[in-house]
């Protein structure tokens, strides 16, 4: 569109200069006179894909009737695209010709055209004014561009650079992370299967069998699931990648649209809703009774929805076993209008528990969980001495 000005503008700015107003007086009829100024505008519009004829018509108008826009536009063009000192001289050299050309033509014309072209102060004013002036202005405005561009590039650079920087370091603090989970809380756990499995074949009575084996279970399923968070830990992949938000694997292993796609296809699929009646009997053969509800109409969820609103009641069951013994524990799902509701509520506990070590972490790391997707987490002592945890989650 500038160039559809620019192209307009040098159009009436020719005929103008060619009527006398702003220079010598062609004398041409005004069809050729409108014919020169077309000429020169539609060579100006040109420009934007090269600007030597919009120079060419400059250098025939300003020699033949002193037509300088055309010259002085061009000279500006020269000044923005001509990146080497060779090709500006050579083209000063030119216009020094076609200045040289016009006083010849001056000379032969007499008059106001032999007056500006002829004599030497209003010759090299008139060179300065119509091919220097703008020569330096296309000169000084690349320059300005270019320092700005190499400022732009740089900042980018930088930019980049310190990207690099902050995702080399996360790597570095998530690789230490797996290996500390790896060399404690494995190694840990490791032992407790071990354990359990010498006291399931030692044992004498079937109730002691019963429970190390599924001590022994339990502790598999926490190995396997630190499997997975470690291989997340350990991904070469940039962002944070929540580990229970892969989808279950297709068959072969792939885990389409998974950003952990590529790692070990043998991970475990993250549990569902489908998995809770499983959950739930867990905390039954440890004493708990747990007693589940459903309301609402059942209906297909996102698996994302599924999966927090499992490990909502996975850790509020385990808060019971730590806060409040073996006490009855109710477990609601509530299948409401565009929202999926859990609600776990255990009674007072009968004595105070023996308190199990904890890292305090569970119920922030749920509401964090819980409000990724848009939902809200409540946790409240009630009157009667029990506790609830409740979670509203968009479904």
């Amino acid at each position: 569109m500038r160039f559809v000005l620019l192209g307009a503008g040098l159009f009436a700015l020719s005929l103008f200069v060619m009527s006398g107003q702003m220079g010598v007086p062609s004398g041409l009829p005004l069809p050729v006179q409108v014919a020169i100024a077309g000429a020169a505008g539609v060579a100006a519009w040109h420009a934007r894909r090269s600007w030597w004829p919009l120079a060419a018509v400059g250098a025939v108008t300003y020699a033949w009737l002193v037509v300088w826009p055309p010259l002085l536009v061009a000279s500006y063009f020269a000044g923005r695209t001509l990146s080497r000192s060779r090709g500006i001289a050579a083209y000063v050299g030119a216009c020094l010709v076609v200045c040289g050309v016009s006083a010849v033509v001056g000379e032969a014309r007499d008059g106001l055209q032999e007056m500006l072209t002829a004599s030497l102060g209003n010759a090299l004013f008139m060179a300065l004014g119509m091919i220097g002036l703008p020569l330096a202005v296309g000169l000084w405005t690349r320059a300005r561009a270019e320092v700005l561009e190499a400022a732009r590039e740089r900042a980018q650079r930088l930019e980049r650079e310190q990207v690099m920087r902050a995702e080399q370091a996360r790597a570095q603090e998530r690789a230490r992370i797996a290996r500390e989970m790896h060399d404690v809380v494995a190694h840990r756990v490791s032992l407790i299967v071990l354990h359990a499995g010498a006291l399931e074949v030692r044992a004498t009575d079937e109730e002691t069998a019963e429970t190390a084996a599924m001590i022994g279970g339990i502790g598999r399923e926490a190995l396997a699931n630190l499997r997975d968070v470690l291989g997340v830990l350990r991904a070469p992949r940039t962002g944070a990648v929540d580990a229970g938000s892969r989808s279950r694997p297709a068959p072969g292993g792939h885990r389409p649209g998974s950003v952990l796609g590529d790692l070990d296809a043998g991970y475990r699929p993250q549990p569902t809703l489908g998995d809770l009646d499983r959950l739930l009997d867990q905390s039954r053969a440890l004493g708990i009774a747990v007693t589940r509800r459903d309301e609402g109409e059942p209906r297909p969820v996102e698996e994302t929805v599924e999966r927090t609103a499992y490990r909502v009641i996975q850790e509020a069951l385990t808060n019971v076993h730590k806060h409040a013994g073996g006490v009855p524990t109710d477990v609601l799902l509530r299948f409401g209008d565009g929202e999926l509701e859990v609600e776990v509520r255990n009674q007072a506990p009968h004595a105070p528990p023996e308190e199990l070590p904890g890292a305090g972490w569970g119920l922030v790391g749920l509401r964090e969980r819980v409000e990724l997707l848009g939902g809200s987490l409540r946790t409240s002592a009630e009157e009667s001495g029990g506790f609830l945890v409740s979670a509203r989650i968009p479904a």
